[in-house]
């Protein structure tokens, strides 16, 4: 149970990314996306009814940041996660 007034961190959160026809980032939340650093699948939770599919991309983008975004494979949808 998570107390009044706290959050988790390393919630991820919705975010918008243009992708190329191979599903690698091409723009973050309207951001270029400079170099692809690292990528990754996470495959965990297959025996129960919600699994969990996700392929990580580490980036470093055009203003300098770097970002960790993922695609959830399951839903499709496109989120950030900061540690």
């Amino acid at each position: 149970m998570t107390p009044p007034g706290a959050r988790r961190l390393g919630t991820p959160r919705p975010v918008a990314v243009e992708a190329d026809g191979r599903g690698v980032p091409t723009a973050v939340a309207g951001v270029a996306v400079e170099a692809v650093r690292e990528e990754w699948v996470v495959e965990d939770r297959w025996w129960t009814p919600r699994p969990l599919r996700r392929r990580y991309f580490e980036l470093v983008l055009a203003n300098g940041r770097n970002s960790v975004i993922f695609r959830d494979l399951v839903e499709g949808r496109w989120l950030s996660q900061r540690a």
